[in-house]
């Protein structure tokens, strides 16, 4: 119980503490005019009122994320609490806000753009590829376990279910972002957040809350897996995610003032750090322990519809059937937005015109309708892998965006270091990357996985540091003609 409270106060802590001084390290200029105003089309800029922004963030990037991940993490017990708070304020939040703010001040630029803006046009094209692929298989996902679960609790095909969803999908991508999206995510937000205070009171009120179980050193292991890395990649929404600098940029685009990023990128993300903290407790606790977890077989829909009923009785079943199937495909649409708003940044394709948006998200939606015949545990693994390699793109991407500009680049630069470790060493003994080739010698594996991931981050922080992205910037200037940004490397 101790550990559970110091994790809430330290995210608190964060994110008054950590997250001014991420903010002094971008340098907010509340002055600046946002792209919400100054590119306004009605369409994906659109200015919103600040608490519709957080609440869409928070949305957008949280979805079923920070339960699902909560609950594969807590088989290490309160390892899960220290990845979440540490991985939150110092990696995660650090990485949404440097993400948006750049965004915001490269008129709404998508994750692929700002990479190729501050890494060089062969990593932009590298992460164009990387980003609509992890986005095509989160959407895939949040398409297929909603509908999944609605077939088991109507008997109905689960084509009928993929079918509605998709259409759903289709409108939430073409139509301006705040018919639908500003409209119904601020009560899914709402409800997340409900979902969640109703876990705690339901844990107080049966004792559970006394028996969340205190850290120690012990447990390194489940089942022979090591928390380093397996931790990080299972808690990824909570922690740090990649799949957050695809969203970001959608924000980027309605938030008013500068001064507002914080409370809407480095917030949203503190706040999803405490949804994450109180799964992870509950799963801890519900089961009688971690061995009555272990018994549950994994399976992260069940566990959170038990956990739900028995804490909550029939309002816990309404707001479990919500999370699993209302905040997935909340994420998903979203999911295909990003995707077509990366194309069109990409391709330079105005997306004022309804034709337009046709003409991109069409194709799109063909090709995740193939990709649901794939079994879906081959995609979730793909995806939790790939969605921190992306986080790590991002971060170094950040850095380099603060050493141009003569800012404090460090405060990305180490939690793109310990990303890089994590990423190459999952990749070595995982079984969807080179796995297969250890057997079951797997005290090896993390070994030499280790190591490969330390060398990467070597070379990559060498290559950081003797690079001189100042000039690369005057080049990309010079070539967009963009007069706010020359304006920021004048000043």
């Amino acid at each position: 119980m101790i550990s559970f409270i110091l994790s809430c106060i330290a995210l608190t802590l964060g994110y008054f503490i950590y997250g001014k001084f991420a903010e002094r390290v971008f340098n907010i200029d509340p002055d600046r005019p946002t792209p919400a105003n100054s590119e306004y089309d009605g369409v994906d800029y659109v200015p919103l009122p600040l608490w519709k922004s957080f609440l869409i963030q928070f949305l957008n990037i949280a979805g079923t994320g920070p339960i699902f991940g909560a609950v594969a993490g807590a088989m290490w017990g309160p390892w899960a609490f220290i990845w979440i708070v540490f991985g939150n304020i110092f990696a995660g939040a650090v990485h949404d806000i440097m993400v948006g703010m750049m965004s915001v001040r490269s008129k709404g630029a998508s994750i692929s753009e700002l990479v190729g803006e501050n890494l060089g046009q062969t990593a932009k094209w590298v992460m164009v590829i990387f980003s609509i692929i992890l986005l095509l298989l989160v959407g895939v996902v949040f398409v297929s376990s909603p509908a999944d679960l609605l077939a088991n609790l109507t008997h109905i095909n689960r084509w009928w279910w993929i079918g509605i969803i998709l259409f759903y999908y289709i409108i939430a991508t073409i139509l301006p972002i705040d018919v639908i999206i500003a409209k119904i995510y601020p009560v899914f937000g709402v409800a997340l957040v409900i979902m969640a205070i109703g876990i705690v009171v339901g844990m107080i009120s049966n004792g559970d809350f006394a028996q969340i179980p205190e850290f120690s050193f012990h447990n390194p292991h489940v089942e022979g897996v090591s928390v380093f890395p397996y931790v990080c990649i299972s808690i990824a929404c909570g922690a740090i995610s990649g799949f957050h600098a695809t969203q970001s940029p959608l924000i980027a685009r309605t938030i008013q003032n500068e001064k507002e990023g914080r409370q809407v990128f480095y917030g949203a993300m503190i706040a999803e750090g405490f949804v994450a903290l109180i799964w992870a407790a509950a799963t801890m606790t519900f089961f009688g322990g971690l061995e009555g977890l272990a018994a549950q077989g994994g399976k992260a829909a069940v566990i959170v519809n038990e956990i739900s009923s028995g804490l909550m009785g029939k309002v816990g079943m309404i707001l479990a059937i919500l999370g699993v199937v209302a905040l997935p495909i909340s994420s998903g649409d979203t999911a295909f937005r990003s995707i077509r708003l990366t194309i069109a940044d990409t391709f330079k394709i105005p997306q004022k015109d309804a034709k337009a948006r046709y003409l991109i998200s069409l194709p799109l939606f063909a090709v995740a309708i193939g990709l649901l015949f794939i079994d879906f545990n081959i995609i979730w693994r793909y995806f939790s892998w790939s969605n921190q390699t992306l986080a790590m793109i991002a971060l170094w991407a950040a850095a380099a965006y603060l050493k141009k500009h003569d800012r404090n680049y460090w405060v990305t630069v180490i939690p793109a270091m310990f990303m890089t470790v994590v990423v190459t060493s999952y990749i070595t003994i995982a079984p969807e990357g080179f796995g297969a080739v250890w057997g079951e010698n797997t005290v090896l594996a993390e070994q030499v996985g280790l190591g490969l991931g330390i060398a990467l981050m070597s070379l990559c922080t060498f290559l950081f540091l003797r690079t001189d992205f100042k000039s690369e910037a005057e080049d990309t200037i010079l070539i967009e003609e963009s007069p706010l940004v020359k304006e920021e490397v004048l000043s």
